[in-house]
């Protein structure tokens, strides 16, 4: 079986494909407080649901956040949510959804909303954590920069 490829985006983030049971007790030996799910259950046959992984995070010691989302439907609520979730907790957050790119791109979208990145610094940002920034800047030219979560990562 392969170790879990895991994606540095910013000092207490990291981002992942699909958990799986054995990710979990690494994580947790990692470090990671949080785990934040941004995958739909049932979206494919197999996957952990969300609560299993729950239960998996809560037998290793961490919290666990459900914030499904898919990512032409991003919404400013879902930024913000994930913008919370991470400001919930003190320690390192794992965020995964199928490939990782839902999650950093709530992250990116997050850091424009609170201001402490531009879209440019976001498109390069999510670049250099290894995904394709087209999501992130689409949903900018849809949306523009000036909304506000409230909050921010």
């Amino acid at each position: 079986m392969t170790e879990l490829k895991v994606f540095s985006v910013a000092p207490g983030l990291t981002v992942s494909a699909q958990l799986r049971p054995e990710d979990f007790p690494l994580l947790a030996s990692r470090g990671v407080t949080m785990v934040l799910n941004n995958r739909p259950d049932g979206e494919e046959p197999g996957q952990l649901t969300a609560a299993q992984g729950a239960e998996l995070a809560r037998r290793n010691g961490m919290e666990y956040r459900y914030l499904p989302i898919v990512l032409p439907d991003i919404s400013e609520t879902d930024i913000r949510a994930f913008a919370d979730a991470m400001m919930a907790t003190t320690g390192p957050v794992h965020a995964h959804c199928r490939s990782g790119l839902r999650s950093v791109t709530l992250w990116a979208l997050g850091q424009v909303a609170a201001g402490r990145l531009t879209p440019e610094q976001a498109r390069q940002a999510v670049s250099k954590a290894g995904f394709d920034p087209k999501a992130t800047m689409t949903w900018l030219a849809g949306h523009g920069t000036g909304y506000t979560t409230g909050s921010g990562v």
